[in-house]
């Protein structure tokens, strides 16, 4: 595991938001949705999520998500993803990074 110094990881922007909207992506190689998120002043962004295997659609409508905003924009398909999910792989799919109390979205984790 190769180190890194503070500066490195200041310069990640990964930001509290929330899911508004989620939508099918059949288009996509592997399973995914289309998931549509408000981070406050930052804006409402877009990605592509592989995490249908343990998620609704209609369940994560609401959730308060960790969200990576200062990766550039990635082509997936016909598909523009703005920002990284974050999440953590399991046997069973990937588990969404949440948050456990509610915060102001666009707030920056620290």
């Amino acid at each position: 595991m190769d180190l890194i110094e503070w500066t490195d990881f200041e310069k990640v922007v990964m930001v509290a938001g929330t899911i508004i909207k989620v939508e099918e992506f059949p288009e996509a190689r592997k399973p995914a949705y289309k998931v549509w998120v408000d981070f406050g002043a930052y804006g409402e962004r877009k990605t592509s999520a592989q995490i249908v295997s343990l998620y609704t659609k209609e369940e994560l409508i609401g959730k308060q998500i960790i969200g990576v905003i200062n990766f550039p924009e990635k082509q997936i398909g016909p598909f523009r993803s703005q920002f990284l999910l974050t999440g953590f792989e399991t046997d069973q799919g990937i588990v969404i990074s949440t948050i456990e109390r509610q915060v102001p979205n666009g707030t920056r984790i620290s």
